[in-house]
């Protein structure tokens, strides 16, 4: 019988945990991952690539990482890159680059064998694909992410281990250059690419890939057995998972816990808690359906004072209140048992603040997220009000000093969640958080 491990964090117990995005990514997951994994002897990344980052603030160091799990700031802590992520090499050993910079060590850091390599004939395909689609963009941050597990699923993709096996390697990159060279000339009108230049490109990463790749699923799998504490951190969020969020404005990858099994390559019996990271409003960047989206300025009040700017684009994100439909939805697909709500602070000033409490669609009330894009793209919000605050809280680290009207914000979504809110962070800051 398998003894799930225990993360013990200030009083709090904590095992074999999932945290992801509840909302459409940009939660401040990079932050709460930093705060479980300090505990934690792995941290797992199992989806997304270099499209999804997060910022984690220690002192007045900012540390901006897409592809290196946040357990890399921790010498007890060993980083994991699973099989479900795709890996661009030039970004990969820019991040490991700057890390080894600021002294934090990233020899522990292991790559899955097989994990998928972004490869430049993907960026430039995401590229012409976005600028073809005219004013029916998707919003894709043009990174290669999208094409690369489109050849994933294909069988057509360069994993890591393929890479490191020269004729292997060789053998796939003409093969796909054969036709992407077509698909990029004849129907883009794009230039082509190169065998001889990518060949000369990639020799530069073989000594650093060769050096972290693994067979990560048994390392994993090992460590359990072990009884050691390991946090699984997903990137994006639940909204915007390929097979459950607002297609087509999604990302490429499943974003919900179920991938965090295969995405390690570890079965479902493995994860005993999901914590679920969510905003104390809401926010997405690029297109896409938004309920709740304030145009106006509340929704700037929300973008200035919640600094709501893409960690890897830099692109302003659109705000609006917390949906608590769609919470509920990331509940019942991920199985939550704990919400971490973050930015709280950020709606402090505001005389009257809404949650979403169901949508109206053709006079009719709905409680549960609609999957139809056709009736979701018609509701329209119902909203419940409550009193705003005004005192400062980013120094609180108790509960019972936040505000009343504060409280009975939080209270509110907890109960309406039916998610108990264990954490809530009042800050940037590594330490600025209450736990309940």
């Amino acid at each position: 019988m398998h003894v799930l491990s225990i993360v013990v964090i200030q009083g709090e117990k904590l095992s074999t945990t999932i945290v992801l995005g509840a909302q459409w990514g940009d939660e401040g997951k990079g932050k709460v991952t930093d705060f479980f994994a300090s505990k934690a002897d792995l941290v797992v990344r199992f989806q997304g690539g270099n499209n999804a980052g997060h910022t984690i603030v220690v002192g007045d160091e900012k540390f901006a990482l897409s592809m290196v799990p946040s357990g890399v700031m921790y010498e007890s802590c060993t980083p994991i890159i699973g099989s479900g992520c795709v890996i661009d090499f030039e970004v990969l050993k820019n991040e490991i680059e700057t890390l080894n910079g600021k002294n934090i060590d990233t020899t522990k850091l292991k790559l899955s064998y097989n994990a998928h390599i972004i490869m430049p004939y993907h960026k430039i395909l995401d590229e012409l694909i976005e600028d073809s689609l005219g004013d029916k963009k998707i919003g894709t941050t043009r990174k290669g992410i999208g094409p690369c597990y489109g050849d994933k699923i294909q069988r057509k993709g360069i994993r890591i281990q393929d890479f490191l096996s020269e004729e292997n390697f060789y053998e796939k990159l003409k093969n796909n250059l054969e036709e992407k060279n077509q698909i990029i000339e004849k129907i883009y009108g794009g230039n082509s690419i190169n065998f001889d230049e990518i060949v000369d490109e990639y020799k530069n990463y073989k000594e650093l890939v060769s050096s972290i790749a693994d067979d990560t699923s048994l390392v994993i799998s090992n460590s359990l057995k072990e009884n050691k504490k390991i946090l699984f951190e997903g990137a994006q969020g639940t909204l915007l998972d390929i097979d459950h969020g607002t297609y087509p404005f999604v990302t490429s990858s499943n974003t919900s816990a179920g991938n965090a099994a295969t995405g390690s390559g570890i079965g479902p019996l493995n994860f005993d808690e999901v914590v679920g990271v969510t905003k104390a409003y809401i926010s997405r960047v690029g297109t896409g359906p938004f309920i709740t989206e304030q145009e106006n300025e509340i929704g700037d009040y929300m973008i200035e004072k919640g600094a709501e700017f893409g960690t890897v684009t830099g692109r302003r994100r659109r705000c609006g209140w917390l949906d608590l439909v769609s919470l509920k939805y990331s509940k019942r697909i991920n199985s939550l048992s704990q919400l971490f709500i973050t930015k709280l602070d950020v709606l402090s000033g505001l005389e009257e603040i809404k949650v979403c409490i169901g949508y109206s669609f053709e006079d009719k009330k709905i409680t549960d997220y609609p999957l139809v894009d056709e009736i979701l793209d018609k509701c329209e919000p119902i909203y419940e009000s409550f009193e705003g605050w005004n005192e400062d809280i980013s120094g609180i680290t108790k509960y019972d000093a936040l505000p009343e009207n504060a409280k009975k914000y939080i209270e509110f979504i907890e109960n309406f969640s039916d998610v108990p809110i264990k954490y809530i962070s009042v800050g940037p800051e590594r330490n600025q958080n209450i736990i309940r």
